[in-house]
């Protein structure tokens, strides 16, 4: 099966998305960083103009919930104030980046995105979900995660530009990086069509040119998981949901320099212990880490079930991976899970190890009858 049409485009800060809570106002943190100031501000504007929860999106960005049109204004003011809208509006759904959350200033990775950033308007006109990945650390983070133009490292360090959906790429040297960006993007939208949008189904059908098929990236990293690191404090928020009021008083209570976001429903607390806080996750035992879900009835006007009280109750049953979706459109993990269900006119579907738009092995399941079924799989 394929899956149900999505909406094909991203809210940003200047064009909000509506939902069923109101207006979705993303905010893309430069970096993929935020200053202490930058995170209480922004806590303090979802509370002064949204429903007071912010989003912890697979893209590494930030989105204020249930704001009404009326307060959009007022939100970009405050926005623009803590110098987090630095873009021209016809170029802020352009920096679709992800963004190693280690790099430090004047690195290899700083200074791509940096590079990446300025040259933006050279671009071509690409499809509002099309991104790129700055996964230049000594081995890439982003395999799992959205974008379709990458840069990366070779086994023995090189510079490495890749397609998406390509095992290979060609090495670049770093002056030469963001030509080469360029000229990916050109060749990708002088060959995309209406039913093929993104880099990866795109290369599944048309040829790449050779040269760019000489090099095998590096082998993966190992997973960011809840805990300590060398930068500090690593905390996960469950299904990317975050209350404004409880991170303002993590953040003040810590101490910590920064906030760092990832696209993996973890932020890095720059310079911060890990403290105890039942708020959000701070161990890798933690089951809530295997499940994903969306915001569901009545959150989003397309899901027919609520879903995230459900997955809390799901979750110390599950064996594997489990993904809760509001519908077919599988938002939350737009991918392959162990296990899956689906909500379908007020009940659920459930897929084995497919993705949510996939053949149920089970439907017309009621919330009650879940427990026992997950605790199978």
């Amino acid at each position: 099966m394929t899956r149900p049409n999505a909406k094909g485009w991203c809210p940003g800060a200047y064009h909000p998305m509506m939902s069923g809570d109101g207006l979705v106002v993303r905010v893309r943190p430069v970096l993929a960083r935020l200053e202490q100031s930058q995170v209480l501000g922004i806590c303090a504007a979802a509370q002064d103009f949204g429903s007071g929860i912010i989003d912890l999106t697979s893209r590494a960005n930030l989105q204020i919930r249930g704001v009404q049109k009326q307060n959009h204004n007022a939100l970009l003011q405050r926005l623009n104030s803590l110098d987090l809208v630095p873009d021209d509006p016809a170029l802020e759904s352009r920096r679709n980046f992800l963004i190693s959350p280690f790099w430090k200033k004047g690195d290899l990775t700083h200074r791509l995105a940096q590079a990446l950033t300025a040259r933006l308007c050279e671009m071509p006109k690409l499809p509002p979900k099309v991104g790129f990945a700055i996964d230049t650390g000594t081995a890439p983070m982003f395999l799992n995660d959205s974008a379709d133009f990458r840069l990366e490292r070779t086994p023995s360090g090189e510079l490495l530009v890749r397609a998406d959906g390509m095992t290979r790429g060609h090495i670049v040297a770093e002056d030469e990086a963001i030509n080469a960006l360029i000229e990916m993007a050109h060749w990708f939208n002088e060959n995309r069509t209406d039913t093929l949008k993104r880099m990866a189904p795109l290369t599944a059908k048309k040829v790449l040119p050779v040269q760019w098929q000489g090099t095998l990236r590096a082998a993966p990293a190992s997973e960011l998981t809840p805990g300590m690191h060398e930068l500090g404090a690593v905390y996960g928020a469950a299904f990317g949901k975050i209350e404004a009021s409880r991170l303002s008083n993590l953040i003040s209570s810590t101490g910590a320099n920064a906030m760092r976001i990832t696209p993996w429903r973890l932020f890095i607390f720059e310079g911060a212990d890990l403290t105890d806080t039942t708020d959000f996750i701070t161990g890798v035992a933690d089951p809530l880490l295997r499940v994903d879900a969306c915001p569901g009835a009545p959150l989003c006007e397309t899901a027919t079930v609520k879903t995230r009280g459900l997955a809390r109750e799901l979750a110390p049953f599950v064996k594997r991976d489990l993904h809760v979706s509001g519908c077919a459109k599988g938002c939350a993990r737009p991918r392959r899970c162990a296990v899956t269900l689906v909500g379908n006119a007020g009940t659920f579907d459930l897929v084995h190890d497919g993705a949510p738009w996939d053949e149920p092995v089970q439907t017309g399941m009621m919330p009650g009858t879940l427990k026992d079924c997950i605790g199978e799989n």
